[in-house]
Parts: C-alpha cells; sequence; structure tokens
C-alpha cells in the first residue's frame, strides 16, 4: 500500500516560516502531481502547492510566501512557508497520485500561526 509520510509543522509567531516534508514509499511518476494540500474545521480541503512535470502551481493565497520543492527521483515533497499568518493555521496534508486520478493522501499535519 502507497504511503505518504509527512514531517514538519508545529505553532509559531505569525511573520515566522515553517518547511514541511513528504516522502512517498513508492515511486511517484514525473507527469503525475504531488503536493500539499490544507484543511480547517467546517471547511473543505484546498489546494495549497503542487507540482508535476517540472511545473508548480500555487494558490493565490500563498503566492509569493511559500515554495514548493520536488525531487523527482526520490519522490519527496517539501514546502516552505515564509511570512506566515493566522490564517494559514490548517492541517496541511501531503497528496500525490501513483495512477492516474487517484488521490493519496498522508495523514496530516499541523500547522498552527499566532498573532
Amino acid at each position: 500500500q502507497v504511503q505518504l509520510v509527512e514531517s514538519g509543522g508545529g505553532s509559531v509567531q505569525a511573520g515566522q516560516s515553517l518547511t514541511l516534508s513528504c516522502a512517498a514509499s513508492i515511486r511517484i511518476d514525473y507527469y503525475l502531481p504531488m503536493g500539499w494540500y490544507r484543511q480547517v474545521p467546517g471547511k473543505q480541503r484546498e489546494l495549497v502547492a503542487r507540482a508535476r512535470s517540472g511545473v508548480m502551481d500555487y494558490a493565490d493565497f500563498v503566492k509569493g510566501r511559500f515554495t514548493i520543492a520536488r525531487d523527482y527521483g526520490r519522490s519527496t515533497v517539501s514546502l516552505r512557508m515564509n511570512s506566515l499568518k493566522s490564517e494559514d493555521t490548517a492541517v496541511y496534508f501531503c497528496n500525490a497520485q501513483a495512477v492516474v486520478g487517484q488521490d493519496i493522501w498522508g495523514r496530516g499535519i499541523e500547522v498552527t500561526v499566532s498573532s
């Protein structure tokens, strides 16, 4: 069974930085996405950033603050989060597709930003 193992996260003050990391237990194809989503209670899970085929996509609300880096050879992805805001507080989920259209999710990792 494919697993995504997340690390990083925690509690920080507004304006500080955190880095999330995720490693897949199998190879994720270059052409398939690997990235990060987040969710707060009562809201839908939303895309934060993802990378595939050498292209990175970002949600508007993180552009200029967050940077995704994917190692296609090792099937790992990281998310560097700078200038964190209280509204970035959420559970962050690593996501990948090992097969087209079939999402795999990590367990989620909490990020808390206090103002």
